[in-house]
């Protein structure tokens, strides 16, 4: 059986920096989907690590309520206060929030273009 072997540790904080500064590159007004920060941060297939950065995060200025679902929902519980906080500052970006979605721009990307619906 195979195993894999872990990232190495002195890969995380770089990996983390990539993350944060993608995250960083989100403007106001514009969303991105998890995946889609972490291809951008050079992690393509690690959006769930762009979540546990997210999670463990205590910089104040970072725009983190950009972030969302692959599908443009938000990943909080619609009942949670971090929910309504996520709304609460979409909305104050201008973004449009619906049943707790939002619409995400197309990937540029081949498959996209390929695959997507017309």
């Amino acid at each position: 059986m195979l195993t894999r072997m872990p990232k190495p540790a002195a890969s995380m904080p770089s990996a983390a920096a990539a993350i944060l500064a993608a995250i960083r590159a989100v403007p106001r007004g514009q969303v991105a989907g998890y995946g889609t920060i972490a291809r951008r941060a050079g992690l393509p297939g690690r959006a769930r690590l762009v979540a546990r950065v997210l999670s463990g995060n205590t910089d104040r200025e970072l725009p983190w309520h950009r972030i969302l679902r692959s599908d443009g929902r938000i990943a909080f519980p619609p009942d949670s206060p971090a929910f309504a906080e996520q709304c609460l500052r979409l909305r104050a970006d201008g973004v449009e929030v619906r049943n707790g979605r939002v619409r995400l721009p197309r990937e540029d990307s081949l498959d996209a273009a390929v695959w997507s619906p017309r």
